[in-house]
């Protein structure tokens, strides 16, 4: 990569950490009386902050999240503070098995689904780190783990578009801005030679990057369907997500950090407000508004072959 590239790179990286004002708030969502949402690591961070605005607004949201325990308590304190109670709903990312499972209970309770909040996410786990099934932590459970369950739960999102008032339904999928910093490596998904010469912040951004793929790719195979898939860059916030973090480098980080309310925000506009639907496939960047990622996120050859790879994982599940 050339010089001025890599420049603009970190260029748009830093502006995105200092956003303008924000012109959108959770004051700006519509009813959502009737919609049913699943937010994927919904206990803690911008998950929570986003299910308490979907809560204030009457959706039926389901909370998707590995720990029952932790689960357990966020949804009574979201519960004390909107009057509203989210339902839990088992879900391990790290888990193939565990996510059919999910999925298939998810199933058995509702036949339509409006918006899914891909949201969960690993970063910076230790590099010895890897899925239930042998995959790269960061990229098992941030990309393989939510497009699996995406895709398990396509029926329900293809019925819920049709009660849906913009005849639309959307999955938003959580990135970063390190997705500005990786690409993709074909080498990485699982344990390796090539894995391990990796540091876990370049395994974390890796899977960022592939993150804007697949919802580009969502938005192309599902969105004549009446499927809405964008991907976000969030912010740079305070959140659980920096836990692997040593103490210290972690409260200097935090001091320059937003809280983690901010966060939601962009999401919440990609799920729920009229104009991102007019934008399929495309990247959303803090607070509120559209933007792009690198080049080689928007390559064809690319999304396809990452979709086949996929698809290959699961087969016989």
């Amino acid at each position: 990569m050339g010089f001025f590239t890599t420049l603009g790179l970190y260029w748009e990286m830093a502006k995105q950490s200092w956003p303008p004002k924000p012109q959108f708030s959770p004051n700006h969502i519509p009813d959502l009386t009737g919609r049913v949402v699943i937010v994927t690591g919904g206990n803690t961070g911008i998950g929570k902050e986003t299910i308490k605005a979907l809560l204030e607004h009457n959706a039926k949201v389901y909370m998707a999240s590995r720990s029952k325990d932790k689960a357990d308590v966020a949804i009574q304190e979201l519960k004390e503070e909107t009057g509203k109670e989210a339902i839990f709903l088992q879900l391990d990312l790290g888990n193939l098995a565990a996510i059919k499972k999910a999925a298939d209970e998810f199933l058995s309770k509702e036949r339509e689904l409006h918006v899914l909040f891909n949201n969960a996410g690993v970063m910076l786990p230790p590099l010895d780190w890897l899925t239930d099934d042998g995959y790269d932590m960061q990229f098992g459970t941030n990309v393989l783990g939510h497009w699996y369950f995406t895709e398990l739960l396509m029926p329900a999102l293809l019925a819920g578009k049709e009660s849906s008032p913009d005849g639309h339904a959307r999955v938003i999928t959580t990135s970063s801005s390190a997705a500005y910093m990786y690409t993709v490596n074909w080498e990485l998904f699982r344990d390796g030679p090539a894995r391990k010469k990796m540091s876990s912040q370049e395994l974390y951004a890796h899977s960022k990057f592939l993150n804007v793929v697949v919802a580009r790719e969502v938005a192309k195979r599902y969105g004549d369907k009446g499927i809405i898939s964008l991907s976000c860059n969030p912010g740079n916030l305070k959140t659980d997500l920096q836990r692997h973090i040593p103490t210290f480098a972690r409260r200097i980080m935090h001091s320059m950090l937003y809280p983690a309310h901010m966060g939601a925000l962009t999401q919440l506009w990609g799920g729920l407000m009229p104009e991102p639907a007019q934008h399929n496939g495309e990247f959303l960047i803090p607070w509120a508004r559209f933007g792009k990622c690198r080049a080689e996120a928007y390559d064809d050859a690319t999304g396809e072959r990452l979709w086949n790879y996929l698809q290959e994982q699961v087969k016989g599940k």
